[in-house]
Parts: structure tokens; C-alpha cells; sequence
């Protein structure tokens, strides 16, 4: 049943000409897709195909329910009525997980489909898992892997693989290279700017992000340059960045495992130095050990992330419930007045989330439940679960 809930923005002192002025958003939550008595659909993502017949495309990883990490096949489910209704979840026969000759098991995964619109092709980007033996996660194996759909067709393309670079501007080497989790911008002619993290060393378990400046005809991805290489040495450095272009500007916000951090630049690949997330009363957002991706809407700037300090220290990681707040571009902070919940809190991780663009006033937000074999749903089945966000 489809539920209705108006965010209503509370009266606030008049602000400084340099703040933005508040968006009122109206949510709407859509269909579910359930999982299986077997396996949970995880890294779920949406891309929409408009049209006469719209259509939307969600790609899910078929993964194991009792460990971490445990994934197999990529399925599809689409929906033509907007979200009320989803097909059946279908396994992708191209991007099945597959053994090599070398006896490692290699698994596509932490996708992010989205229609590329200058070529009509569905572009999912992301990276591989590694399993020596069917079972021991290798990270320094992993490569950026991408996958074409033609949405006249409904067919996908092999499982295909960006070459970068041997070494970064710093002379250090790119290894395990790989675009998991990352929200992308495409640009008007065609070019792809594709976040990617990598080791620069392969003997320390820490990640550096770039932005990187990709060509794409339709069915190949090529790398043609990468800007500002970003790092913190502390724990796994900064990974699964994620970017959005609002008011000329470009905006970048990346993981760590203490906390986020954010930055912006003016072409796409050339950052700011980096800062960790707060409120706009300073203190931090306290999102930490998980994604955040962004939201256009309204003529508004937003963050999607989970958080510290919800009454959820229950939950792994804090990773529920999942939170929405508008973002001053001119402070890189979240305005916590505007703070609202997209997905409650329910004995399940929402850290994964994705968002897909549907037009200047509405985009969707895809979130597959995780770790419920920690929970008190121990042994319930995952959902797959939808939220229209729609500028009043």
C-alpha cells in the first residue's frame, strides 16, 4: 500500500542571504521486491528508461545470508507502472559469478545502473569480488567492471573491465582499482566522470579516490585523465565517493571508516581539500562507515546517509535509520532543521542505498536491507525497498 508522508518545514529564523532557502519535500513509499528463503538481494540500484513506456530497472547482487560479502549472481526486476509493481527478480546471464582457469571465483558487484543519455544505453559501473578457491576475498584483485544494457532490447552485454592507469600523478601504483558503490555524473557531450578508488600501496589496506574523466560510446568505457587524488592515512583512507554536479559546481563525498567527508570543485576532477561532514551548528553529522550519496530536487542540494545519535546504537554501525537533509553548498554542511527520515529503522542495515534522477523534481532512492542475520528478523526474508522523493 502506498503511504504518504509530507515533510512540512518548520518556521526558522530568517537566515543569512548566503544560506539556501529550504526545499519542502513529499516522500512516497513505492513496491518492495522480496528475497528468497536462500539469498537476499543487496546493492540494489534503479535506473529509469523514459519514454511512451516508462520503465525502470533495478539490478540487485544475489547474496548469501551468513557472511559478509557472500556474492553471486546480478538479477534485474523492472517495473512499468512507477514503482507500484516489480517484475520478478531475473538473473542476468552475462553477469553471473564465474570461475576462472586460475581457480578463483569472480563475482560482479556493487552496481550502479544509470541511463547514459546522449547513447540511450543503460551503463552499470561498480568492481569485481575476488574468491580464491570459491571462498578467500583477494581486495587487491579487484577492477573497475561496467555492463551495457540496451533498454530496446533488454539485453546486457558481458561483463567488461576500464583499464586506468599503472600509477597516479604521485607515482604510486593504482592497484584493486575498482568503482563499487559510486554515484556518477554524465556530461552533456557524452564524457563520463566515474569515482574510483584504489591502493597506492598494496602492502597498506588504505584507499585513495579520484574522479575520473571517462569516454563512453555506448559500449565502451575509456579513461582519458583523473584530477585530485584524495586520501586520509587514518584506518581504510577515503573510498565509495560518490558525485553530483548542483549550481555549477561538483560535489564529492566519500567514506571513511571514523566519519564522511566532503568536498567540491569546479570542473568534476579537481577538488578542495577535504572535511569531515557536520550539521550546520557545527557539530558532526556523525555519519561514519558507510556510503552517502546525493539528491537533486527541487532546486535543492541533499545527503542520504545514516548516522550516530538516532537511538539506533542497537543497529550494526549505526547503519538505520536512513536520513535525508539538505545541504548548504556555500558551507558544505547539512542543515539539521531539515533533517528527515527516508527509511525507518527496522532491525535491518540500510547503508546501501542508491538514488536515481527521474527529473528536476523527483528522484528515487533504492535500498535493500542487509545483515538481518544479526537482527531480531533473523531469518525473515530482505526487501528491496523504494522511496519516491517529490518536490512540493
Amino acid at each position: 500500500m502506498v503511504q504518504l508522508v509530507l515533510l512540512a518545514v518548520c518556521a526558522q529564523p530568517a537566515r543569512a542571504q548566503e544560506g539556501p532557502a529550504p526545499v519542502e519535500l513529499r516522500l512516497e513509499r513505492l513496491g518492495t521486491i522480496e528475497g528468497t528463503a536462500e539469498w537476499d538481494w543487496w546493492q540494489a540500484r534503479t535506473a529509469y528508461v523514459p519514454g511512451v513506456k516508462e520503465r525502470w530497472v533495478t539490478t540487485m547482487s544475489e547474496t548469501g545470508k551468513t557472511t559478509s560479502h557472500d556474492f553471486h549472481d546480478i538479477y534485474q526486476s523492472d517495473s512499468f507502472d512507477g514503482g507500484r509493481t516489480w517484475s520478478r527478480p531475473a538473473r542476468i546471464s552475462t553477469l553471473r559469478r564465474r570461475k576462472e582457469p586460475d581457480g578463483y571465483e569472480v563475482a560482479p558487484g556493487d552496481l550502479w545502473p544509470g541511463r547514459h543519455a546522449k547513447s540511450g544505453r543503460i551503463l552499470a559501473t561498480g568492481k569485481t569480488f575476488n574468491f580464491a578457491g570459491g571462498k578467500r576475498e583477494v581486495a587487491l584483485r579487484e577492477r573497475v567492471s561496467y555492463a551495457v544494457m540496451d533498454p530496446k532490447t533488454g539485453d546486457w552485454g558481458p561483463l567488461r573491465f576500464l583499464a586506468m592507469p599503472e600509477k597516479d600523478h604521485g607515482g604510486h601504483t593504482i592497484t584493486g582499482a575498482n568503482a563499487g558503490n559510486t554515484q556518477r555524473v554524465d556530461l552533456p557531450g557524452g564524457d563520463i566522470l566515474l569515482p574510483v578508488r584504489y591502493w597506492r600501496d598494496p602492502k597498506k589496506y588504505n584507499f585513495t579516490s579520484v574522479v575520473a574523466r571517462c569516454a563512453f560510446d555506448g559500449k565502451t568505457l575509456a579513461y582519458k585523465e583523473h584530477g585530485s587524488e584524495l586520501n586520509v592515512s587514518r584506518g581504510r583512507g577515503l573510498y565509495e565517493p560518490s558525485l553530483i554536479r548542483f549550481g555549477g559546481d561538483y560535489f564529492l563525498t566519500l567514506r571513511a571508516d571514523h566519519s564522511g567527508y566532503v568536498t567540491r570543485g569546479k570542473d568534476g576532477i579537481y577538488f578542495e581539500p577535504v572535511r569531515q561532514w557536520r550539521f550546520d551548528d557545527g557539530k558532526p553529522l556523525g555519519s561514519y562507515n558507510t556510503q552517502q550519496h546525493w539528491v537533486v530536487v527541487g532546486g535543492g542540494l541533499f545527503l542520504v546517509y545514516t548516522r550516530r545519535g538516532a537511538g539506533n546504537d542497537h543497529m550494526f554501525r549505526h547503519r538505520a535509520p536512513l536520513f535525508i537533509g539538505q545541504v548548504d553548498p556555500g558551507t558544505l554542511r547539512v542543515i539539521r532543521a531539515t533533517e528527515r527520515v527516508l527509511i525507518p529503522e527496522n532491525q535491518a542495515t540500510l547503508g546501501n542505498s542508491g538514488v536515481c534522477r527521474i527529473s528536476d523534481k523527483e528522484s528515487w532512492v533504492t535500498c535493500g536491507e542487509g545483515l538481518l542475520r544479526l537482527g531480531k528478523r533473523r531469518g525473515q526474508r530482505n526487501k528491496v525497498l523504494f522511496v519516491k522523493i517529490l518536490a512540493r
